[in-house]
């Protein structure tokens, strides 16, 4: 039987998935904003910026110019540690909550790699007596 947390837990995974369905189609079907400025961007590119652009225009032609991997990595790593924690949420044991989260997952690797080196550092001082 699952708990309160796990109930939350998947429906905070259920809603965070709906959310990402209805901002992935308002941005690929629905915003002629962006495809305008895409458009504009691609039909129109100044070597120089012109005296009448604003800064928020300015603004926007540089951040389209990024390249789609830089896109990619700024937009999915944060919206896969929220996905991943939401999940570890599911879990029945509470200790493994946001294990998933980089910085975390960084620590306890971190943390049970030195207590491997010390562990072993303790065995190979130990005197082994062969009998």
């Amino acid at each position: 039987m699952m708990n309160f947390r796990q109930r939350m837990g998947w429906i905070g995974v259920g809603l965070y998935l709906l959310a990402s369905a209805a901002a992935f189609y308002y941005v690929f079907e629905i915003n002629e904003t962006y495809n305008k400025l895409a458009l504009e961007h691609i039909q129109q590119h100044p070597k120089e910026p012109q005296e009448g652009t604003t800064w928020t225009h300015s603004l926007k032609v540089r951040l389209l110019s990024l390249p789609f991997w830089l896109w990619t990595i700024i937009f999915l790593v944060p919206y896969l540690q929220m996905f991943l924690f939401l999940y570890s949420c599911t879990r029945a044991d509470p200790k493994t909550v946001g294990y998933c989260i980089i910085p975390i997952c960084l620590a306890v690797i971190c943390n049970r790699h030195q207590t491997f080196v010390k562990a072993s550092n303790q065995i190979s001082r130990l005197q082994l007596i062969d009998t």
